[in-house]
């Protein structure tokens, strides 16, 4: 189970960037609803900012996991939330969303309590503020709809991750935990709570 987890993880790694486009895609495809499509901003700030990724000061391939795998779950929850156009979404991307359940559910039985943290971090990505801005701007104001297409493209252009830099650095599941499990605690910390 272990191995297949890190065989997933390693793939989302790789295909992040691409991924991604997925989420901007759902941004602006308006047979969603606007609660599907602030989610979308959302993931996209998530993962684009460069304070919400775990941080590894040795390891920043690493750094990328917890983005991956939120990127998966804020992607189903807008599913879901779209309904008869999510599942329209959905089988646009079927090379993503086919097996997604198994996919998390395996994240789940291996990652544990870590699952649960980011999973609980979806329903509040609609109300991210980006650069001073609140999610609906990126909605509404075509001005940082583009600002926020120009972040991505950065961070598309700047990932280091894909399959040579990957190479043998994510070989274990506790190289992927480990590393989650300590933006975890300095989170908590941050807001005053245990751990």
């Amino acid at each position: 189970m272990e191995s297949k987890f890190v065989e997933l993880v390693r793939g989302w790694l790789v295909s992040l960037p691409h991924d991604l486009k997925i989420a901007f895609d759902a941004m602006d495809d308006e047979n969603l609803p606007r609660n599907a499509r602030e989610l979308a901003v959302g993931t996209i700030i998530y993962i684009v900012s460069p304070h919400d990724s775990v941080s590894d000061r040795n390891d920043t391939i690493v750094s990328f996991a917890d983005d991956a795998v939120l990127l998966r779950l804020g992607l189903k929850r807008l599913i879901q939330l779209g309904e008869e156009d999510g599942a329209a979404f959905r089988d646009r991307y079927a090379e993503v969303f086919d097996g997604l359940d198994d996919q998390l559910q395996l994240c789940g039985t291996v990652m544990g309590d870590l699952m649960t943290w980011l999973a609980g971090k979806v329903e509040s990505l609609r109300n991210l503020d980006y650069k001073g801005k609140k999610i609906k701007a990126y909605l509404d104001d075509d001005e940082a709809r583009e600002a926020l297409f120009d972040d991505g493209l950065v961070f598309r252009t700047n990932y280091p991750v894909d399959e040579t830099t990957i190479g043998d650095k994510v070989k274990k599941a506790s190289t992927i935990t480990d590393v989650m499990r300590r933006r975890k605690a300095e989170e908590a910390r941050a807001k005053g709570q245990a751990s």
